[in-house]
């Protein structure tokens, strides 16, 4: 047997935070040693961090990136390390990572395939590198090896161990760079990732580990970038150990800590008797593209690897503790990074409100359980508030602000969910009555106008001024308290420009514009029935539950801004939820005209909903859709959950002005004309 110890070192960088990130990525490289680790392969871009979008395009950035790394080489004696950074060769910028070996560097693999689609546009700032292409650098004073490249280390226990890199996308891709290492004989194939989160997705990122290590006879680590890095991304600092198609150890996700060490001991006889049963070995086949080393792998002991789940992941809920977990994650990020004070809520009684008040609630709960009390305090000592706390509890309320602000549209049912919500987590409360100002505006105007605004001529402007009136008093409350404010406008709405500007969507941050309102009404209720699993083993009764959210679960979604005997309901103005979702998925996410979404939709809510009523639907969403572009280029940034993102800055470009779907809404129309008078199955064959 030729062992080594491994590991993934997982990090919480910020974007151009030069001295936080090379001190995160020392402290890291001294814990591995402390572990006796061999080899370390930290995250892609983790010197400079990932998300510096246009500043790539700074020779700055690329100055500073070297520096950071020369310093960090001195901390490297006694270990390999795998270190992400920008450089810039022949007036091309690339992504690459650098290999540092016992104080030396031994080259720089760049990255061949660019992640260019959705929140990505690496294309934009950096360029691919060829395969089997080799070329020199000189960093300093010094020259180096730079591109495709195999790297041979020699010496001590193991002997000669060969090391090849996939970054990232690279291994996202069908004709991925791990074929040709596989085929120049590799030992151990490292990814360093920064891979976004989003649900489901470790999933697919462990497959694509598993079947890598099996399917090139390598063993396999693979490492992610870890929290809000640079504000809308959140990463779930993903880390994986696999050798011969079986996973060894896999790290915590969605962790609160600055930095994790994920470890396991691999046997490279092993993975090279596989590939010698599997193929003979062609690596004369290419060209010399192998850099030489020596590195005194020491003596290591056999380990039994036994990977599993969290708790948390085996509960059978994973999409409801995924958002919990990274959500509130994303928000103790900002607010840190932000260095705001706290977090300041107009807080409805409603569910958008609601969910967003309960994640700033699981935010310091999950804190505290991560890093204990003492370590929430040392994140946020820039908060004097904090330094006192005794609990989680005490925390909450010096965190999160929220108001209650009725008019006479206002009932009562609404104010008693958001003043039991609050004290249910703790929050600080307060409530005032804006009737007089709204009067105040409505007065002003019809002084203007020469007449009297009634609910007949004028709903649209009544409704919007009462979310309006609301905005400069909790701007005002965020200003007072130097915290971040909250906006509270979910992905339904967002979609169909369902929101008031300067109102509901007025805030720093918008937490659940990716999320729609039907899986938001479902988590609630998780969140008070089942709740979210803290425990090793999972029960009922260690579980984080939020009764406050009783009164919230059994409300009927309203806006409350026509008068209460109106008995106004979003679903009404708009239509139900669950229909929203479905023409959105079929429409926007997936590209579909007017027509094919119809025909969609008659299979999807067969004998629940007629082709009449399915129509108006349609053609409500497409205009709604198409007018309001404008709004979604407003909304305060969000975070990126999933591929359903309706943000024009990080997923779903669309013209703010087009032709909105004239004809395609027409065609729609004929062809339900055409089909009136034959049967069901001339309905829907398509």
């Amino acid at each position: 047997m030729k062992l080594l110890k491994v590991a993934a070192g997982v990090l919480n960088q910020t974007p151009l935070a030069w001295d936080h990130n090379k001190q995160n990525i020392i402290n890291a490289i001294e814990d591995a040693k402390q572990q006796n680790i061999s080899l370390l392969c930290l995250p892609e871009l983790c010197i400079s961090g990932y998300g510096c979008e246009d500043a790539f395009f700074a020779q700055n950035t690329m100055d500073q990136s070297i520096a950071s790394l020369l310093d960090i080489v001195d901390y490297t004696n006694d270990i390999t390390v795998a270190l992400g950074l920008p450089m810039r060769h022949n007036n091309r910028t690339f992504d690459v990572v650098a290999l540092v070996a016992n104080k030396r560097i031994l080259g720089f693999t760049a990255k061949q395939y660019l992640a260019n689609n959705g929140i990505h546009y690496e294309a934009r700032w950096f360029q691919p590198w060829p395969i089997f292409v080799r070329d020199e650098i000189r960093v300093g004073e010094f020259t180096y090896p730079f591109g495709d490249i195999v790297y041979e280390l020699s010496g001590g226990a193991a002997g000669a161990v060969r090391i090849g890199f996939e970054i990232c996308e690279d291994a996202w891709i069908a004709n991925r760079p791990g074929r040709t290492l596989y085929e120049r004989g590799v030992d151990i194939i490292m990814n360093p990732s920064a891979s976004h989160f989003s649900f489901l997705k470790s999933q697919t990122r462990e497959r694509f580990v598993i079947d890598a290590s099996r399917s090139f006879g390598v063993s396999y680590v693979y490492t992610n970038m870890l929290g809000n890095e640079a504000g809308r991304a959140i990463y779930d600092g993903d880390a994986m150990v696999a050798c011969n198609g079986e996973l060894l150890v896999s790290g915590p996700r969605l962790s609160y800590e600055d930095h994790l060490i994920v470890s396991a001991v691999i046997d490279v006889d092993n993975t090279r008797l596989n590939q010698v049963q599997n193929r003979a070995n062609i690596a004369l086949a290419y060209p010399n593209l192998r850099v030489a080393g020596t590195f005194d792998w020491p003596e290591i002991a056999p380990v039994m690897h036994q990977n599993q789940l969290e708790s948390w992941e085996r509960t059978g809920y994973l999409k409801e503790e995924e958002f919990a977990r990274a959500v509130a994650l994303g928000l103790f990020d900002y607010l840190r990074k932000s260095r705001s004070q706290g977090y300041v809520l107009s807080l409805s009684g409603g569910a958008d409100s609601s969910s967003i008040a309960a994640t700033v609630f699981l935010m310091i709960r999950m804190a505290v359980e991560n890093l204990g009390l003492d370590g929430v305090k040392k994140k946020l000592s820039y908060i004097p508030a904090l330094q006192e706390c005794q609990s989680s509890e005490e925390m909450i309320g010096k965190l999160l602000t929220v108001i209650y602000q009725g008019t006479e549209n206002s009932s009562e049912d609404t104010f008693l969910s958001a003043k039991e919500l609050a004290e249910s987590i703790g929050a600080t409360f307060l409530n005032i009555n804006i009737n007089g100002l709204v009067e105040t505006y409505t007065s002003l105007i019809e002084q203007q106008i020469g007449r009297t605004l009634t609910w007949e001529t004028d709903d649209l402007a009544l409704q919007n001024i009462q979310a309006r009136v609301r905005a400069p008093g909790v701007w005002m409350l965020a200003n007072i308290k130097n915290a971040l404010l909250l906006s509270t406008s979910n992905r339904s709405e967002a979609a169909v420009g369902y929101a008031t500007m300067d109102g509901d969507t007025a805030g720093s941050i918008s937490p659940i514009t990716g999320i729609d309102k039907h899986f938001l009404r479902g988590w609630l209720r998780w969140l008070e029935t089942t709740g979210l699993n803290i425990a090793s083993t999972p029960s009922p009764e260690t579980a984080i539950k939020i009764e406050g959210l009783h009164r919230v679960n059994n409300l009927q979604p309203t806006a409350e801004l026509r008068p209460l005997d109106k008995k106004q309901t979003d679903e009404d103005d708009l239509m139900p939820y669950d229909v929203l979702n479905a023409i959105e998925s079929a429409g926007i996410r997936d590209k579909q005209p007017p027509v094919e979404v119809l025909k969609w939709l008659e299979v999807r809510f067969a004998g629940v909903y007629d082709r009449e009523k399915l129509m108006i639907w349609v053609e409500r969403f497409f205009r709604l859709w198409s007018r309001n572009q404008w709004k979604r280029e407003r909304y305060a940034p969000s975070f990126h959950l999933d591929d359903h993102n309706l943000d024009p800055r990080s997923w779903m470009r669309f013209p703010i002005l087009s032709g909105g779907y004239e004809k395609e809404i027409e065609e729609m129309k004929q062809w339900v004309a055409g089909q009136s008078g034959k049967g069901r199955k001339g309905r829907i064959g398509f």
